[in-house]
């Protein structure tokens, strides 16, 4: 996975390209850190370079929600296509998530 991140007043937008597995957590872990350390009150993932996402890549996400929970950040899903919306419809996270097409 690769990913580029930049903020616009209060929002962080992160694109994400690639495959989010579970090779990814080191990676991750780092993009979260640099993230939460950054004044925010939204943080968007936008994963429509995200061509495939495992259960690993699910649970980054949800840990990325709790760091934003713990700031008091809204962390927004964005652009999911193909089977990466499957998974993410399959895992029921529009009800944890705002979802964005």
């Amino acid at each position: 996975m690769n990913y580029k991140t930049r903020q616009e007043d209060n929002t962080i937008t992160t694109e994400m390209a690639g495959r989010f597995t579970f090779s990814d957590h080191t990676v991750f872990r780092k993009l979260i850190d640099e993230i939460t350390a950054l004044p925010a009150e939204t943080q968007i993932f936008d994963l429509a370079g995200i061509e495939f996402i495992d259960s690993a890549g699910l649970g980054m996400l949800l840990l990325a929600r709790d760091e934003g929970e713990k700031n008091r950040t809204t962390v927004v899903l964005r652009g999911a296509k193909g089977q990466v919306k499957r998974m993410l419809e399959v895992a029921r996270f529009d009800t944890l998530f705002q979802m964005e097409d």
